[in-house]
């Protein structure tokens, strides 16, 4: 294993654009010389990241405003990364030893300027260093800022299987929602919604040309409250003829686009019928945490509260190696995993 300072150590790069859905073949696992951190800069060793399915939208770029930078060949990949300085530049002000997060996975050992270090034992601290790439801070802040979730609400939750979803049920329902819809392309998967995440129903896509909608209006007889949308396209506008009167939507995701293998990821067109969002006022907006900063401290803490107290669970797979990191991607974006993909570095 390389020092912190000196020798090789790995990490994934883009090898070429894909056509279609990304596969292993479409990455490489390569050394590179372990960097040193200038001044104001931290060397981390990163022992763990996210596997994330919108990773898909910055292979090429075609997301215009997009919060990351696009990918091209030769580009190491980027993503949420747990780790701890193991050497600091002069004022740097991260003494080695500090756990922090940050957004230079997919490598051993990132160098960044220490203002783009989050160091977490500042934080209420979880039980464990990977619970940190946790996806609920996203369906935390858009449950509670845009779908204000109230006591008895029915709540819809799309790509209900994924790092979001897996949360956003359980989070809704500790909101105080009475009842809670999750969606997914997988009746195994449907099912451990319910018996293991408190679901009260999952409604399956692609069973046939309006055969979601008859599942959603089934599932949800009296309406949809509040719909925290990963998917958008069908489930989108399924949602809307299903919506009740002052529904609030709240948009987080566009898997319909990120996981088209006809497409290239960078769009999730839908059609929708304005006329129910007038004639029942419903609330449609777009969550970005980049706006929301003050959720991930709010969500961190309760999070960290009720892990303790057992009363949320983190479902998640961990993936050993950072040479199996490219085969993960490849398994998440086929709909292979359930809950969040963690990479253990």
């Amino acid at each position: 294993m390389a020092t912190a300072t000196s020798g090789t150590a790995h990490e994934v790069r883009l090898a070429e654009l894909p056509a279609g859905l990304p596969e292993r073949r479409h990455f490489e696992v390569v050394e590179a010389p372990v960097p040193a951190p200038g001044p104001g800069e931290v060397l981390v060793r990163n022992r763990h990241f996210l596997v994330f399915a919108a990773l898909r939208t910055l292979l090429g770029g075609g997301v215009r405003d997009a919060p990351l930078p696009p990918l091209r060949p030769g580009d190491t990949l980027l993503g949420h990364a747990v780790g701890e300085v193991v050497a600091a530049g002069e004022g740097a002000g991260l003494p080695p030893g500090t756990p922090v997060t940050h957004m230079l996975g997919w490598r051993e050992y990132a160098v960044l300027p220490a203002g783009q270090a989050v160091r977490l034992d500042g934080q209420a601290a979880l039980p464990e260093p990977a619970q940190y790439l946790n996806q609920g801070a996203t369906a935390y802040g858009a449950l509670t800022r845009l779908g204000q979730v109230r006591e008895g609400d029915t709540v819809l939750v799309t790509g209900a299987a994924g790092g979001v979803g897996t949360l956003a049920g359980q989070i809704a329902r500790r909101l105080g929602a009475a009842r809670v819809i999750g969606t997914t392309g997988s009746a195994a998967k449907g099912e451990r919604l319910v018996s293991e995440l408190g679901y009260d129903a999952a409604v399956l896509r692609g069973q046939g040309p309006g055969a979601f909608a008859r599942g959603l209006a089934e599932a949800a007889p009296d309406g949809v409250d509040v719909l925290l949308d990963n998917v958008g396209g069908e489930q989108l506008a399924a949602a809307v003829g299903a919506a009740r009167q002052g529904a609030r939507f709240a948009l987080v995701g566009a898997l319909s686009g990120q996981l088209d293998p006809a497409g290239d990821g960078a769009g999730a067109p839908v059609t929708v019928d304005s006329t129910p969002l007038i004639l029942k006022g419903v609330a449609l907006r777009g969550y970005s945490g980049l706006t929301h900063q003050d959720v991930i401290p709010e969500w961190t803490a309760r999070f960290g509260e009720w892990l303790r107290a057992g009363e949320i669970r983190f479902p998640h797979t961990r993936v050993a190696g950072i040479e199996r990191a490219p085969e993960a991607l490849e398994e998440l974006v086929r709909g292979r995993h359930f809950g969040t993909v963690i990479v253990d570095v």
